[in-house]
């Protein structure tokens, strides 16, 4: 999913769960919101995700969420997705308030 696309998903309403893989530490300096579940640790805390919710993974540039999208469908959960670029690109695309790093 495209920054543009998650964000006028977000401001119509549709309920999505913004699942954070990153480390922390990165999740401290910088976030959108969404729940952190660190990518090393996702198969032991998939009890906290519900395969009936839409979910985006997020990561700094998008190959760990690739990973998280990839590990979730492998595991029945149908409606899931990347955002492609990252909190990067959500930085460049939709509010360069979020930090980079």
């Amino acid at each position: 999913m495209q920054a543009e696309e998650l964000k006028q998903r977000l401001d119509q309403g549709d309920k999505l769960f913004l699942l954070d893989v990153r480390d922390e530490y990165e999740y401290e300096i910088s976030n959108i919101g969404g729940h952190l579940i660190p990518l090393p640790e996702l198969a032991k805390r998939l009890d906290e995700l519900s395969a009936d919710e839409e979910i985006v993974a997020v990561c700094k540039h998008g190959p760990r969420g690739v990973k998280a999208a990839e590990y979730l469908r492998q595991h029945g959960f149908k409606k899931v997705s990347n955002l492609r670029g990252g909190i990067h690109a959500w930085s460049d695309r939709v509010d360069r308030k979020v930090r980079k790093y």
